[in-house]
């Protein structure tokens, strides 16, 4: 038998709080995209302009997070605007001759190779959405032909075995340009690609094992989606959705038996009937796929989780939507809510749940 939960969370509202760890989680990002982009540059023009290829495929390949630091409004609109416009492969391929010409100006003597550069730009632009593909969030990367959040959930948002191999064959390139670094470069880049097709396959298999534990189990869901742990792509969590609740388990491919251990938690979307003709509730459902939590604090505030991206009973994102008033929700003006705390303690549980899975994770 499940065991069922109610959910108690730490009361902390801190914009703040908030706005500081999103721009955490985006630095620690870009750095990610920063080498990503490094790599391309190199291995399209680096034989040819030195070093000015490297910093500006680093320069490129940052660019699209710079929405973080636009305000469009208020904190939904900030959380599903991100990934928006700036990640859309469309407006990219348009920014990219405008970059090109910049870079140009900027190096007279490259001149002769305006192609490659073009050819750098757009790489080093269009690779960074396609990197934010492979984790939970949602890049919209069609734009304007359709907003749809694409999100294969197979990579953390902040993975050290994906950027290290690029950040190291990058580095040896630009410090070794003998036989050492030659073809360092293009080993970090080959290896950073094998890792994110062995997220691909480890992600079938942890859905596999997913449906066979649901069946087994006989537990009666909507939707389920499977993302990788942080820091790595061993260890798996996995959240299934029912009418008036949802379950949380973790799965590692090193478990003696393909079986996921489920805990059951209340949730109470009811409370947003109310307030459901709002945009903001709706964008909120849109965005988070049907992924996400309501529940009603002890003042009488009303809170929607983004269960994506955290763990119970600590998320990311999440935002108070209205307040309980004789027996009714009434909507207010949308703020971000915090319940996180510092959760090394988290982290340190995550290593060691992928090898016993006797361990509970915080």
């Amino acid at each position: 038998m499940i065991p069922k939960r109610v959910n108690w969370y730490p009361y902390e509202k801190n914009n703040n709080y908030c706005k500081e760890l999103t721009y955490q989680q985006e630095i620690m990002d870009s750095i990610t995209q920063l080498t990503l982009g490094a790599a391309i540059g190199e291995a399209v023009l680096g034989k040819k302009v030195g070093y000015k290829a490297a910093m500006w495929g680093a320069i490129c390949g940052t660019l699209p997070d710079l929405d973080v630091f636009i305000s469009f409004g208020d904190p939904i609109r900030d959380f599903t605007y991100h990934r928006g416009v700036s990640h859309s492969f469309f407006f990219l391929t348009l920014l990219t001759p405008l970059v090109a010409w910049i870079i140009i100006k900027v190096h007279s003597s490259t001149r002769n190779y305006t192609k490659q550069w073009l050819i750098l730009v757009w790489l080093a632009l269009c690779t960074h959405p396609i990197l934010d593909s492979f984790t939970i969030y949602g890049t919209q990367i069609l734009l304007p032909f359709t907003n749809y959040p694409v999100a294969w959930s197979t990579i953390f948002i902040v993975d050290p075995f994906y950027t290290v191999p690029l950040l190291i064959g990058v580095l040896l390139t630009l410090f070794f340009r003998s036989s050492l670094g030659k073809y360092s470069n293009h080993i970090g880049l080959t290896l950073s690609c094998i890792y994110l097709i062995w997220s691909l396959f480890v992600k079938m298999h942890v859905d596999s094992v997913v449906k066979t534990s649901l069946e087994s189990q006989q537990i009666q869901y909507t939707h389920y989606i499977t993302g990788a742990a942080p820091l790595n792509t061993l260890l798996w969590r996995v959240v299934v959705m029912k009418t008036d609740g949802y379950y949380e388990g973790y799965y590692s491919i090193f478990d003696e038996r393909d079986h996921i251990d489920f805990t059951l938690y209340e949730s109470d979307p009811h409370l947003l009937t109310d307030i459901a003709d709002s945009w903001e509730v709706q964008r909120l459902q849109w965005f988070t796929k049907g992924f996400y939590h309501v529940r009603e604090m002890y003042d009488g505030q009303i809170i929607l989780s983004d269960l994506r991206m955290g763990s119970e009973p600590f998320y990311v994102f999440q935002f108070i939507l209205g307040e309980m008033q004789n027996s009714t929700v009434i909507f207010v003006p949308p703020q971000r809510f915090s319940g996180m705390e510092n959760r090394t303690d988290g982290l340190e549980k995550i290593f060691q749940r992928i090898m016993d899975q006797r361990v509970q994770i915080p």
